[in-house]
């Protein structure tokens, strides 16, 4: 599990680190590593000797750690020019060692590079870049690799909110921790890959604004069965899904929940025919109020908004397990008559919105934090959220988040948060907490995604919920 910090917290963990190094340690560790990385993208692209390395360079110490990665990249037989934004503020130690060291300063951003490092603004810039530095990011040249430093220049730290022009980096070299801004929101996408720098940063005092989970993380929760195990003790999943004008939500959530540790499914919906017809492992019956006992249930996908869907919706929530609440149980309770139900309920409950679903039940945007909106609404309504997009968010009514890393645009279709939400009541079924379930239903639901996008050649060809359901089984055991 990693964590990630917002800059006021950050800066006060590095005041208490440099009190006990000598002046500028902090920004040689950070420069050695990044110059560490740029070599090894080079060396991709020919070698370090002979390359030509253009460093764009802003006021402050992001220009001083460019500026002293370029004097070693210089050392190593790299051609390194540095176009200063601000030649008045630029930091005079970083530009003296990269004269020094044979580096020049140019007045363009020049067609001819293999590498440029974005060290404009830092963990300080506010809102999209402007003046010289926007001319400047407009005219990187389309096959140059762009490296940042700490973060992308012009996006929002402590959000990942994009609110102007800013870099999009293939790599970002960020240095003692993570910030919110690589991990969620429009900014993790202008970050590309990032790599984290020791630079002896010790744990910081404050709490981490957002967690992020990892594949071992995932693995060591994941419910494995026991020789002693059988179907019931497994967990049994009930799916209150579909109906006759959306018969594909209970195929799609089936299908996720059957791929999920579950020991047993059952299907109570108006198409229950014709989902024992496909799935014949699956115990069916028309309504929540004739299923046999369950762990889990999930309610919404498909289900529509007429007054047999509520009382479906009213069965789910007057229930004593937990609950996955999705799409139309959603749009259920943003009119206000079942919310009485969800503030009663004792049993642990998710909530699954996108953006959308997110306004009809908060009565708000999501905004720029949106970190920020899943806990806002996870606290208010007591519940588990499970804000989906690129970086899904979990939040808890306590106030703890996660950002999921394994997200793809590939899983933006029809369908697949029908998937998500299968696999998600699946995991609660089997007995995991409802915090950890949907943040590992999230993970392996984007590795899915992955999957089937690498299988089919997406972007060009269109990843369905299918290919993602087939491809749910190699992605669960993957997180070996």
């Amino acid at each position: 599990m990693r964590a990630a910090w917002k800059a006021a917290d950050i800066r006060a963990g590095e005041k208490q680190l440099m009190a006990t190094v000598p002046e500028g340690t902090l920004m040689q560790r950070a420069a050695a590593g990044l110059a560490k990385r740029c070599a090894l993208l080079l060396g991709d692209r020919g070698g370090v000797y002979g390359a030509r390395v253009l460093l764009l360079i802003g006021p402050g110490n992001n220009g001083g750690d460019a500026l002293f990665a370029g004097a070693l990249l210089q050392r190593r037989g790299a051609t390194v020019e540095a176009l200063l934004l601000a030649p008045d503020r630029a930091h005079k130690d970083g530009l003296a060692a990269f004269t020094r060291a044979g580096g020049r300063t140019t007045l363009t951003v020049k067609s001819n590079v293999d590498l440029i490092v974005d060290g404009i603004v830092g963990i300080g810039g506010q809102g999209g870049l402007r003046g010289a530095a926007e001319e400047a990011v407009h005219q990187i040249p389309t096959d140059a690799l762009v490296v940042s430093v700490d973060v992308p220049s012009g996006v929002t730290v402590d959000t990942g909110a994009v609110e102007g022009l800013a870099v999009r980096a293939d790599v970002t070299v960020t240095f003692g921790c993570l910030k919110p801004a690589l991990v969620v929101g429009p900014a993790a996408i202008h970050a590309g890959q990032v790599d984290l720098v020791d630079i002896g940063l010790p744990w910081l005092d404050a709490p981490p604004a957002v967690w992020v989970p990892d594949a071992s993380d995932v693995d060591r929760w994941w419910p494995r069965p026991e020789a002693i195990s059988d179907k019931y003790t497994r967990g049994v999943a009930g799916l209150a899904t579909g109906s006759t004008q959306f018969p594909g939500a209970a195929f799609m959530s089936t299908a996720g929940a059957l791929a999920g540790p579950a020991g047993m499914i059952r299907y109570a919906g108006v198409i229950a025919t014709d989902v024992a017809r496909s799935y014949p492992s699956v115990v069916v019956s028309h309504r929540v109020a004739d299923t046999g006992r369950v762990q889990a249930w999930l309610c919404g996908c498909g289900l529509g908004t007429d007054e047999r869907a509520r009382e479906e919706l009213r069965a789910v929530l007057g229930s004593s397990v937990p609950a996955v609440l999705d799409a139309d149980a959603l749009t259920l309770l943003s009119d206000g008559n079942l919310a009485a139900w969800l503030r009663r309920r004792d049993a642990p409950t998710v909530v699954t919105p996108h953006d959308r679903e997110f306004v009809r039940l908060a009565g708000e945007q999501v905004g720029p934090d949106r970190v920020d909106a899943a806990r806002r609404l996870a606290t208010r309504l007591g519940v588990v959220v499970l804000l989906k997009g690129d970086r899904t968010v979990v939040a808890t009514p306590d106030g703890v988040a996660w950002a999921n890393p394994t997200g793809s645009p590939v899983l933006a279709t029809a369908g697949t948060g029908d998937v998500l939400a299968g696999l998600l009541v699946s995991l609660l079924a089997a007995g995991m907490a409802a915090d950890r379930a949907a943040i590992a239903a999230s993970f392996v639901h984007g590795l899915a995604g992955r999957r089937a996008a690498a299988e089919l050649g997406a972007p060009r060809a269109s990843v369905t919920a299918p290919d993602v359901a087939r491809t749910l089984p190699e992605a669960i055991g993957s997180l070996a």
